[in-house]
Order: C-alpha cells, then sequence, then structure tokens
C-alpha cells in the first residue's frame, strides 16, 4: 500500500470517527458508569415532589397524583413515556410526562414520590438518573 493510500485511510477513519454522537449529557458527574446509558439518553439530576402538590392541577392540566408514575420534564411534549435509571443502583422506571419543570438550576426530571421509592432516591431526594425518551403514550 502506498503511503498516499494510508494516509486516505487514516483520515477517513479520523472523519468517519467524528461522525459518530455521543450521549446527550446535561451536568452529569465524570464518575457515572455509562456503559449501558441508552444512545441518545439523556442524563443528569433527578428530584422528586410530592406532598405540597399533590391534587393540584399540572401544566397538562391533570390533578397531580404522586402516587402516580409520572414526571415533569422541561420541554418533552405531555404523555411522552420515558425510561429513567438510577444510575447508582441500576434501577428503573418508565414514567408518563405530565408536568413542567424542574425549576432547580442543574436538575433535568422531577419524578413522582412513588417514582423516587421505586428507583431508590426517596430518602436521598436527588439521584443521578437518565432519561430515554420511548414514545407518546396510548
Amino acid at each position: 500500500m502506498t503511503a498516499g493510500r494510508i494516509l486516505c485511510a487514516a483520515l477517513a477513519a479520523v472523519w468517519l470517527s467524528a461522525c459518530a454522537s455521543p450521549p446527550i449529557t446535561s451536568g452529569a458527574a465524570p464518575h457515572a458508569d455509562r456503559t449501558s446509558v441508552a444512545r441518545g439518553a439523556e442524563v443528569g439530576i433527578a428530584s422528586w415532589y410530592g406532598p405540597g402538590f399533590h391534587g393540584k392541577t399540572t401544566a397538562s392540566g391533570q390533578r397531580y397524583d404522586m402516587y402516580a408514575m409520572t414526571a415533569a420534564h422541561k420541554t418533552l411534549p405531555f404523555g411522552t413515556r420515558v425510561r429513567v435509571t438510577n444510575l447508582k443502583n441500576r434501577r428503573s422506571v418508565v414514567l408518563t410526562i405530565n408536568d413542567r419543570g424542574p425549576f432547580v438550576a442543574g436538575r433535568i426530571v422531577d419524578v413522582s414520590k412513588r417514582a423516587a421509592q421505586a428507583l431508590g432516591f426517596e430518602r436521598q431526594g436527588k439521584a443521578e438518573v437518565s432519561v430515554e425518551v420511548l414514545g407518546r403514550g396510548g
């Protein structure tokens, strides 16, 4: 193989590797294990909300039920189903977006109290998670 062909092959490999898109991250800690985070998942801090909002109207017009498997996200359409995975313990739940938030800087999703229990971070109040869009609910 000539030097010109080797150079072309090397440049092509570099160019193709630049086309690969990494997972979306949002304020994620550098120590988190990313080996099983879904491609295109949003990674960051989740928190939960409950008693002060229970029974009040959400941004979607539904009544907030802290025992339902729902979440608040800043931009995803209402009715979107997402898989939220706690990156520390690998617990995962499917939630429906029915509210706007979180309104605390650095957070990517607020989940219901029941979801926080299932994900194993109710006591801590927050956790590093991945949020993977599954599609619209039926």
